[in-house]
């Protein structure tokens, strides 16, 4: 029989034994929270709902009045639990998702993580472990970059052998995982590492008993505001993890340099360290990956702050006036010094400039119209453009300057790379314009920089700074393990061993592979090339290099074949072929990625900032479009000089047995990116001049400045010899 029952403000309707809720029934308390489901003998038992007036609910299984069997919560925060409860705590198996989209799916003990698990961050990144008492805990501790879980760069490793690593892992307290949300290394991490970032990911509720005064309890549920372990984090994050138990008598530390890619290790050089010198080498390494931050954002007070604030204020103004202008060819006038644009950007603002908080200047927008058309033929929305470099969140300074002294910047999405200009530089691109501007017209997939903007800044007493807004050749979701700057010459193109970082650009007597790639790739790649060296060649060009980045799958250390290994599903010889065909297959085919058929709909067919043309077609799948699959990473369209794979391979040594001579190699799957940069070096009298001094001194074969003709031969003929055609 259903009663309903009135007390002190709290309202009960449903089944009843001598008065007490036994049954089924719905309880309503005086401060909105609600409870509908099973009852027993006054305490909610079985099924049921109950529904905070904090608007935190939960349904499932309920037992003497506590969360107790199998159920769901879902907080105000948009976290979601679901799995196993006793006594109000998660225990047992559980998935839960936080606030921030990270995921917990595994064991869980009196509501925090214990036993087998795995913690999926937002970002891509995955632990996949033991965990203990709510902390990673697998004992020894890795220092360094990740990518989507995986060790991925350069780092420190700490065995757990080792006192001094245990006694530091004390000191850590019971949290021992640091995630940072970008990838430089801040002195203040070891003083975090004594606080536990680890969230209590208990939620304590005490509910539903039937008190002396006949008035059911519903004390609140005290809901931690937990967003996951850490702060979410990004793709190439600094973290200190924990490996493995910490167990061991002896008080010297044993560590190790370590480099990998895609989680294998390639690298490994150990150090060891007594006592207080293992705390010595963490600062120093502290130290090393503060250097190896690739750029600045630009904040007030930065040297630069004032001079980004013109430029985004000029853009700003340059493309909303363009913009509504319909859009037409361009024509002779377009072109040239004195097609141009030029505002006063006074702080009080006027009746065309709004006011701002930086310095006086005046602002020179160099052949608008042209940059217009080819920002369309790029097909970049104005919109997205001024988004991407005049969005509030700014710009960042490359920490290293380009050997002429200028400087780089990144919009913040790494969309669009700025750079600042000799005016000799200004006045060889505005001469080559109406050529550079045909010739992307008639090459879709050309692999010359693409830009986007020609622009000049006046401060108060003079001083002109001019910039040239280009596409980020790196643009792209994976990581760049190594970048090369590739001119085909000799002299001086290395790099001192001890100056190199992770982020350095290395040069031609650094490059240790050659790349051997699906044979309609390379057709497409070389025919493009060559057509770009004809037309720089053209415009009397020097000094440009081909910027190459590699991504590296998990790499496979491939030895002991006879001959190099061949590209991409090369057909493969049968002995009925060729009688001298040896009987092992000496093809290798790729391991960490795959070729297939392009399908639009299953991969970003928008045009980056550097790429632009038609999907690229393979011959090992019949001449059809293609996009890369790279497994349990992503699927992207290949284009020419993005997304391209490839096979490197690294001669290591040479084994002579008897009379038969064998060539060892490594050999790894790489995803290339590339183009041509540096275009704006014109072949001069003050170049002449150079060529002709350097030639007594060195080989004027090896030099870098040289004529025209002769620098893109040269050129294209190292490109071949790294990128061999493959019989």
């Amino acid at each position: 029989m259903s009663i309903e029952i009135i007390l002190n403000g709290d309202m009960y309707f449903g089944d009843v034994k001598g008065m007490i809720p036994h049954g089924k029934g719905k309880y309503t308390w005086s401060d909105g929270t609600v409870y509908e489901g099973c009852w027993e003998e006054g305490k909610m038992t079985g099924d049921g709902r109950i529904t905070w007036s904090s608007g935190a609910s939960y349904e499932g299984d309920f037992s003497g009045g506590y969360l107790d069997g199998f159920g769901k919560l879902t907080k105000p925060d948009g976290s979601i639990y679901v799995g196993s409860w006793r006594f109000n705590n998660q225990h047992g198996i559980g998935r839960k998702q936080y606030s921030n989209s990270d995921i917990y799916d595994g064991s869980w003990k009196e509501g925090v993580h214990e036993g087998n698990g795995k913690y999926a961050w937002c970002n891509g990144n995955m632990y996949i472990g033991n965990w203990k008492g709510g902390s990673m805990c697998d004992g020894s501790y890795y220092f360094g970059m990740w990518t989507k879980g995986l060790k991925d760069g350069q780092g420190m490793f700490y065995p757990a052998k080792s006192r001094s690593h245990s006694q530091s892992s004390r000191s850590l307290g019971k949290k021992k995982v640091l995630i940072s949300p970008n990838s430089s290394f801040r002195s203040e991490r070891f003083k975090d590492m004594k606080r536990s970032i680890s969230r209590s990911l208990s939620e304590k509720i005490s509910i539903g008993l039937f008190n002396n005064s006949g008035r059911i309890s519903s004390k609140r549920v005290s809901l931690d505001e937990d967003g996951g372990i850490g702060d979410p984090a990004f793709d190439n994050t600094d973290i200190l993890s924990n490996e493995g138990e910490s167990e061991g008598d002896d008080n010297v530390t044993d560590v190790c340099e370590r480099e990998y890619i895609q989680g294998v290790l390639i690298k490994e050089m150990s150090k060891s360290y007594a006592g207080s010198s293992y705390k010595r080498e963490q600062r120093k390494f502290q130290m090393k990956e503060m250097k190896k931050k690739p750029s600045l954002d630009i904040f007030a007070g930065h040297k630069s702050y004032y001079l980004m604030l013109n430029l985004q204020l000029g853009i700003r103004y340059t493309v909303g006036k363009i913009t509504p202008v319909p859009l037409r060819e361009v024509r002779h006038s377009d072109f040239g010094p004195r097609a141009r644009l030029r505002m006063y950007f006074s702080r009080k603002g006027s009746q065309l400039t709004p006011s701002h908080s930086s310095v006086d200047f005046y602002w020179k927008d160099y052949c608008p119209m042209v940059f217009r058309n080819l920002r369309e033929l790029f097909k970049l929305d104005a919109a997205d453009y001024m988004m991407s470099i005049c969005g509030d969140d700014g710009l960042r300074e490359l920490s290293s300057p380009g050997k002429s002294g200028s400087i780089f910047y990144l919009s913040h999405d790494d969309r669009f790379v700025i750079k600042t200009l000799r005016t000799s530089e200004l006045q060889v691109l505005l001469k080559m314009l109406p050529s550079y501007y045909n010739h992307v017209r008639a090459h879709d997939n050309t692999l010359i920089t693409k830009f986007y903007g020609l622009h000049e800044i006046t401060l108060r007493g003079g001083k002109k700074v001019e910039f040239v807004v280009m596409g980020n050749m790196f643009y792209t979701e994976l990581r760049i393990h190594r970048r090369y700057d590739l001119k085909g010459s000799h002299q001086g193109r290395s790099t001192n061993k001890d100056d190199i970082t992770e982020g350095t650009t290395l040069k031609d007597l650094d490059l240790a592979y050659d790349f051997h790639m699906d044979k309609s790739l390379r057709d497409a790649l070389f025919k493009q090339l060559y057509q770009d060296c004809m037309f720089l060649e053209s415009q009397h060009i020097i000094d440009y290099s081909l910027l190459l980045g590699l991504h590296f799958r998990a790499p496979e250390h491939l030895k002991g074949h006879l001959v190099p290994p061949d590209a991409f599903h090369r057909p493969h010889k049968t002995p009925a072929d060729d009688s001298s065909t040896c009987h092992m297959d000496l093809s290798i085919p790729p391991k960490g990625l795959l070729l297939v058929t392009h399908e639009p709909s299953s991969v970003d067919t928008a045009p980056g900032p550097h790429s632009r043309g038609c999907t690229m077609r393979a011959y090992s799948v019949g001449d059809k479009e293609v996009d890369l699959l790279l497994p349990g990473t992503a699927r992207l369209r290949v284009q020419l000089g993005v997304n391209m794979p490839a096979q490197a391979n690294h001669k290591v040594s040479q084994e002579v047995s008897g009379s038969q001579e064998a060539e060892l190699f490594e050999v790894y799957d790489v995803v290339l990116y590339l183009g041509i940069i540096d275009i704006l070096q014109e072949y001069n009298m003050r170049k002449k001049i150079e060529h002709a001094f350097k030639s007594v001194r060195h080989d004027p074969m090896s030099i870098s400045v040289a004529d025209p003709k002769f620098y893109s031969k040269r050129f294209f003929s190292f490109l071949e010899k790294i990128f061999p055609a493959d019989m």
